[in-house]
């Protein structure tokens, strides 16, 4: 609930009946007014604390344009809300020189033309401030229910932070240490025009030990902590329609900074990381509006976009042990070597990491670098990928699209590499890839059906010597291999060709029957690891 504020004060109908005019501090109207108080002394501010509304006819104030302005500047000085001089009695005009001085501290000064009953604004003000008081009061247990509920049901800190900004209608930032935004929630705005230049703004507003309004932007500003030290804090951002922050948004944000702290000391730790997963899925699922949004979101996040080159790595760690280590081993290396970069769970069996690098860097050492540490952690059942590299926001969601693609093509067949590029994918590969179409699997029992049933039936091997002679493409070079003898071996090739229809001097055939001999080779590889893996 809003303060009442001077601007609030002048609109009421027994301020109204005394046709006020404002002479000086025109533009410090919405100051709040804690208190209202009818003084006559010269030295009014030994009893004001600030936020007071003064009311005075003008009786005690000298004609000394010297003490004039030293009026002026106590009531300035305490933080008083304005003044308010009634003419008629001292004064038929206000003195000039008072109006000077008022201007020139920016204070407030109203007029009235005509007399009113001081005690009348008194109670009126007074009751409204209390009438306040109480609904903020009320307020306030409704907000600790809310966010007593969230933390016993331990929710997530975009939950808490979500929850603060519908509350204050207004955004509301968790940024780190290193000012990088972790969570954003914009409660009706857009990322871009909250996240624009974050760091740089960020780094001009102070943390204040308490919550207050800091900086040139007049951010509420709420200190998050994690076992008694400072880990960041928790921002809330005036929009272009907002009104300055009221004791209910401090009250607001305390509450959910409180929330944060109770959060990261019950098991909600991993911050950083989740705020790189979740950047990581909106920019493969494109929740922006369009670049300019994406750009400004990876880049609150500390990813620098403009003047560099985005490589996407996705690395498939199925059936790999001790994989919970990894992302933040993978981080922290990063981090630690000066490379700006995103690591991210993209799914329960694959993790996602998006490198920024200066264009005219070298992608390799790092890709190797990222390769040795996922082998150190995991071994040699984790797939590396390598997605294109791009230079617009827009274009990783394809670059990681084609890395994962690499990632489900590599299968137990695949030469181990330190990393994987698309155009490592060749035929077994692609079928490798396809090991969960049925198409594939009725292609090779068209293809070799007939000739898998003969061996079973006879404890043969001609698909042995089909294989052996599609992979040499010369009869007496395969012969050699299976150690037969080249009529051996002809009789083979013909006894084949008689069980499957096949003449394998066409070359279009034998290709037909290299791929089918290939898929079955790749499927029994994926039924004997795990089918579907």
């Amino acid at each position: 609930m809003p303060l009442l504020t001077v601007a609030d004060v002048l609109r009421l109908p027994v301020i109204v009946a005394g046709r006020p005019r404002v002479m000086a501090g025109e533009g410090q109207l919405a100051r709040a007014v804690r208190w209202v108080h009818v003084t006559e002394l010269l030295d009014p501010a030994s009893f004001l604390e600030g936020g007071e509304l003064v009311l005075t006819t003008g009786m005690p104030q000298p004609n000394d344009p010297s003490r004039l302005r030293g009026y002026a500047d106590q009531l300035a000085d305490i933080g008083a809300a304005g003044l308010v001089v009634e003419l008629g009695r001292r004064y038929q005009q206000v003195p000039p020189e008072l109006v000077a001085a008022c201007r020139a501290r920016d204070l407030p000064l109203i007029v009235l033309s005509r007399g009113i009953r001081f005690i009348e604004v008194t109670q009126t003000v007074h009751a409204l401030i209390l009438d306040a008081q109480g609904e903020l009061l009320r307020r306030s247990q409704q907000v600790h229910e809310i966010f007593t509920a969230l933390t016993l049901r331990n929710a997530d800190p975009e939950e808490l932070v979500r929850t603060a900004a519908d509350l204050m209608g207004r955004p509301v930032v968790l940024e780190n240490l290193l000012h990088h935004a972790v969570v954003s929630r914009t409660a009706g705005g857009t990322a871009g025009q909250v996240l624009e230049a974050w760091a740089r703004r960020s780094r001009a507003t102070p943390t204040p030990d308490t919550t207050a309004v800091s900086g040139p932007e007049d951010w509420l500003v709420a200190p998050v902590e994690h076992n008694g030290r400072r880990w960041g804090r928790l921002v809330a951002v005036p929009d272009a329609a907002a009104t300055a922050a009221d004791p209910e948004h401090t009250m607001i944000l305390e509450r959910a900074a409180t929330a944060l702290t109770l959060a990261r000391l019950t098991g909600h730790a991993q911050w950083d990381r989740q705020a790189h997963t979740c950047a990581l899925r909106e920019l493969l699922r494109w929740s922006y509006r369009g670049r300019t949004e994406a750009r400004i979101r990876i880049e609150a996040l500390g990813i620098p976009v403009v003047g560099h080159r985005l490589i996407a790595l996705a690395i498939g760690h199925h059936g790999a042990v001790d994989k919970t280590g990894l992302d933040d081993r993978l981080a922290d290396a990063l981090r630690d070597s000066g490379i700006r970069a995103l690591v991210g769970r993209l799914s329960p069996d694959r993790t996602g990491v998006l490198l920024a690098l200066a264009r005219a860097s070298a992608w390799q050492p790092v890709v190797e670098r990222v390769s040795r540490l996922t082998e150190e952690t995991l071994g040699t059942a984790a797939v590396v990928a390598v997605g294109p590299g791009v230079t617009e926001i827009d274009q990783v969601a394809r670059a990681f699209r084609e890395a994962e693609e690499v990632v489900d093509a590599i299968g137990p067949g695949t030469p181990h590499r330190p990393f994987h590029v698309p155009s490592d994918i060749g035929l077994p590969e692609l079928l490798y890839a396809l090991r969960d179409d049925i198409r594939v699997q009725k292609y090779v029992e068209h293809q070799l059906g007939r000739l898998i049933e003969y061996d079973e039936r006879h404890a043969g091997d001609l698909l042995t010597t089909l294989r052996h002679y599609l992979a040499a493409d010369n009869k007496s070079i395969a012969a050699k291999q299976i150690g037969l003898s080249r009529q051996a071996f002809y009789q083979r090739l013909h006894t084949i060709e008689r069980l499957l229809g096949r003449d394998l001097e066409s070359g279009a055939q034998r290709t037909q029957l290299h791929v089918a001999v290939t898929a079955l080779d790749t499927l029994t590889a994926a039924g004997a690891e795990g089918w579907g893996a």
